[in-house]
């Protein structure tokens, strides 16, 4: 027997192979993609579009956020209508899709404004915790990871499962077509294995999400918490 201090102990569990193993939810899987990017024509839009259309092949229920009319991060308050409906469909989705053009060596303000409007945490609920996420680019010029590998970071701290395969796709104005397809090419090829890892992540974990999140660290501290509440009350006769 392993000798760990009692108070280590009490909050540990030890990892259980059939709570991974739940029953498997039948309803589509609920995706949402987020774009970041305003302009008339817009890549990282109609490379959204292009996800869109491939994740519904794969039986997925989707949903994109048009950023139009979303305030800047403080300027207005949460109840705003469009903060409002980016965080209802944040919560409605299991997965996510962000997609964001490279401006100068970074991800656009557009897409940091849609993530920074959607809380880590809302009282004890975590709103983003458990949800897979899908990382793209679109740039104007050579192939670059830029905004990929800083919508992982975002993703991490997001507490969401970020799948390891990305896209990104370079001078993307030679890659759509004048109807806004996506013409076929290795990009392409890369924005179908994405997406199709994408459902499978999504539905391997969905439906355990909770278990495979659950922290020693927050059962210990939900309990100090607790035991602070109770030695109060008595000490207060309350």
């Amino acid at each position: 027997m392993i000798d760990l201090p009692a108070a280590v102990a009490e909050h540990l569990r030890i990892p259980d192979p059939d709570a991974l193993r739940p029953p498997i939810s039948s309803h589509k899987p609920r995706i949402l993609i987020l774009y970041g990017s305003l302009r008339e024509t817009s890549y990282s839009r109609l490379l959204a579009y292009e996800v869109r259309r491939l994740l519904e092949h794969f039986g997925c229920e989707v949903k994109i956020f048009d950023p139009r009319g979303l305030p800047l991060p403080d300027e207005e308050p949460v109840s705003h209508p469009k903060v409002q409906e980016l965080r209802s469909l944040s919560e409605w989705s299991e997965g996510q899709v962000w997609v964001s053009p490279e401006r100068h060596g970074s991800m656009t303000g557009i897409m940091k404004s849609q993530i920074d409007w959607i809380p880590l945490a809302v009282g004890s609920v975590r709103p983003t915790q458990g949800k897979t996420l899908a990382v793209m680019q679109v740039s104007g010029g050579s192939q670059s990871f830029n905004a990929v590998n800083q919508l992982r970071v975002l993703g991490r701290w997001m507490r969401m499962i970020t799948i390891p395969n990305q896209s990104s796709v370079a001078k993307a104005f030679l890659e759509f077509d004048s109807e806004g397809r996506m013409k076929p090419s290795s990009y392409y090829d890369r924005v179908v294995d994405v997406c199709e890892e994408l459902v499978k992540f999504t539905l391997l974990t969905r439906d355990a999400s909770a278990y495979l999140t659950d922290r020693y660290s927050e059962r210990k501290e939900t309990a100090e918490e607790l035991a602070k509440r109770v030695n109060l009350r008595e000490a207060t006769g309350s």
